[in-house]
């Protein structure tokens, strides 16, 4: 009898395991969506002008994806991204513009908005410029994205800054990285920079490696400097954002030895390269 009931035990234990696995099994299958069907109030070629950055230049409405899974549509948080790009690019420019929309079904976008992103894309001031712009959906994680129909249209943008422009017209650069040190003024012309375009500064110089720097729009003057926000930011050293009046160096290099260091307003980007 006993034997009979083991028997029976082995029988019964693996014919509910398979089942409870069974269970444990099931999976929600994504099924498909919807690409969002995109509008625009008014895509009439533009010339924008500085003084109306802070108007509406347009405002981009689309559908609503309806993510669906074997369980039913998703309820799920949609998020969207408004994308910018040049129409030969067809949005494999590795500059292309983003705006992040959040769950919302529509956005307004400001001359000014227009303008930065044509100014990161790289594009030359006073022309028009043709512009194509879509809209993409995407769950958690940008998982599933969707993208919509595109719109074109001709800007024209303007020559704006990122940070603004030294009153002086020039740049120094001083601090214990130099071979001035931290002497204002600093001598020159060795510690003075170029001016190569209506945006952009350079100078080769020699730099101390470990050590840091400012940049002054006048010399011998401590009334104002281009800094960055923080010097822990990992990379920093070799470029990266900066601004007028921040509070922390700009981290030298690590290794001593010639440097171009290249100050772009329009971006508000330094890059730094060893020679």
């Amino acid at each position: 009898m006993k034997n009979i009931i083991k028997l029976l035990a082995y029988i019964i234990l693996p014919a509910s395991v398979y089942i409870s696995c069974k269970k444990d099994i099931n999976t929600v299958d994504y099924l498909g969506g919807t690409s969002p069907a995109l509008t625009a109030v008014n895509l009439t070629p533009i010339v924008m002008v500085k003084a109306d950055e802070n108007k509406i230049w347009n405002t981009f409405s689309w559908t609503n994806p309806d993510y669906k899974f074997s369980t039913g549509i998703s309820s799920q948080d949609v998020t969207y991204t408004l994308q910018f790009d040049t129409a030969s690019s067809d949005f494999t420019n590795h500059s292309l513009q983003e705006i992040a929309v959040a769950k919302d079904l529509s956005r307004h976008v400001t001359i000014k908005e227009l303008n930065t992103a044509m100014a990161k894309l790289g594009l030359m001031e006073n022309m028009p410029h043709n512009m194509e712009i879509r809209v993409k959906s995407a769950l958690v994680n940008a998982s599933v994205p969707l993208y919509s129909n595109m719109l074109k249209c001709v800007v024209t943008n303007y020559l704006d800054v990122a940070v603004p422009l030294p009153s002086t017209g020039d740049l120094f650069l001083v601090g214990d990285a130099t071979t001035g040190g931290w002497n204002n003024p600093v001598p020159v012309p060795s510690q003075k920079f170029t001016k190569t375009s209506a945006v952009t500064y350079e100078i080769t110089v020699p730099l101390t490696g470990g050590k840091e720097y400012l940049i002054l729009p006048l010399n011998g003057d401590w009334g104002h400097k281009y800094a960055v926000k923080s010097k822990a930011v990992a990379g920093l050293s070799n470029g990266g954002d900066f601004g007028f009046d921040l509070g922390d160096n700009f981290p030298g290099p690590s290794v001593t030895g010639n440097y171009r260091i290249i100050i772009d307003f329009k971006l508000g980007k330094f890059t730094v390269t060893k020679l």
